[in-house]
């Protein structure tokens, strides 16, 4: 981790004082880097520090608070460092707003519909994001179908099934937007009662009920987080149970067996 704290340093032509781990750092090396002229620093190593670089740009871009990319290369990449001393319990409001401003983002190319320019990867999972031309198929390609041969057969069978499904579950070309991709409490940060910035992005065009499921995997939002965008649309339950599942089957495969009981639960609620 030292090697890592000076690589970030001399990105910014500064000296290393100090540093410390962050919180996470489940599938990534995340420090606090204090310089010797006094500033603080993000310094992160992970599968593709460009690519996430280029995720936070975008986000950044929608007007949605987000750290800033201080440097990057190859092998680290430098963030602002942004308060982070408040809770997630205060904030819903706030997120939802912010949330209102990151699906304001649309693809840049006529031809595009779901997907994104290049893939991803959570440590040893990727994240496949090839462009598709209806959000079925995206999902079940990209996101159910690309866990067919690292899961039980058991398991790999209910999910065949679902991808059957998909064209009745899900709608066939919502207008895509511009998703976070992996918004669960812990890559939102918040100070007092706002968000201070969204981190550790897994961005790809898709559904916006993606980022408006994700956020229940390990939280309870309250009811007026999602009444802030509009009422749900009939089937919502169903089409939750499915976003959440791609989180859950991640979890499964970078974790274990603790997650298949998530997966059964939101397999269950999508009714297979």
């Amino acid at each position: 981790m030292t090697r890592l704290a000076r690589h970030g340093a001399a990105l910014l032509g500064a000296g290393l004082w100090n540093w410390h781990p962050l919180p996470g750092g489940d599938v990534a090396q995340v420090l606090l880097v204090y310089l010797n002229d006094g500033r603080r620093v993000v310094v992160k190593h992970g599968p593709d520090p460009v690519a996430e670089a280029a995720m936070l740009r975008a986000l950044g871009q929608t007007g949605a608070p987000v750290p800033d990319v201080l440097a990057v290369d190859e092998d680290a990449l430098v963030l602002q460092y942004l308060p982070a001393d408040g809770r997630l319990s205060r904030c819903w409001d706030d997120l939802a707003r912010v949330l209102s401003r990151v699906r304001s983002g649309r693809p840049d190319r006529d031809n595009a519909r779901y997907g994104w320019s290049a893939d991803y990867a959570f440590g040893s999972v990727t994240v496949r994001n090839d462009w598709t031309a209806t959000w079925p198929d995206f999902w079940a390609r990209q996101r159910i179908g690309v866990h067919l041969a690292h899961v039980p057969i058991d398991l790999a069978h209910q999910l065949e099934n679902l991808m059957r499904r998909l064209p009745d579950l899900l709608p066939a070309t919502p207008a895509p937007c511009l998703l976070h991709g992996d918004l669960w409490g812990g890559n939102v940060l918040v100070s007092g009662q706002h968000v201070t910035g969204l981190i550790d992005p897994c961005c790809y065009y898709g559904h916006a009920e993606v980022d408006l499921a994700t956020p229940g995997v390990f939280s309870q939002p309250p009811a007026g987080f999602y009444a802030r965008h509009g009422a749900l649309e009939r089937g919502y339950e169903a089409r939750f149970a499915i976003y959440r599942l791609w989180t859950a089957l991640v979890h499964l495969r970078l974790f274990g067996e603790t997650y298949r009981p998530m997966v059964a639960q939101y397999l269950n609620d999508a009714g297979m």
